[in-house]
């Protein structure tokens, strides 16, 4: 079992940054992809959108949409996932989700509760 919690969301203006935090208990937490969704205001269907995913060895991987802006990273250690988010705009308003799954497997066995980012003046 695994227990994910985010932090470090808010209200930023536009072009700002922010550095989310996701920290993990439970056991193995190395072994997980680690990921990050999102899902915007109104999304149909309350869809969850794949922004970045990062491997137990470091790969890394991005939704077009935010390539150049975002970097994912984790500590192993500290059993803590982030997600670097940089100029920001009003379309990645959202609430964030860390979430974790099994390498090979399509869907997250575990998500958080999720961290709300606003991007607006």
């Amino acid at each position: 079992q695994v227990q994910l919690v985010e932090s470090g969301g808010g209200l930023v203006q536009p072009g700002g940054s922010q550095r989310l935090s996701c920290a993990a208990s439970g056991s193995s937490f190395s072994r997980y992809v680690m990921a990050w969704y999102r899902q915007a205001p109104g999304a149909p269907g309350e869809q969850r959108e794949l922004v970045a995913t990062i491997t137990s060895d470091g790969n890394t991987a991005y939704a077009d949409s935010v390539k150049g802006r975002f970097t994912i990273s984790r500590d192993n250690a500290k059993n803590t996932v982030y997600l670097q988010v940089n100029s920001l705009k009003p379309e990645d308003t959202a609430v964030y989700y860390c979430a974790a799954r099994r390498p090979g497997w399509a869907r997250p066995d575990y998500w958080g509760q999720g961290t709300q980012v606003t991007v607006s003046t």
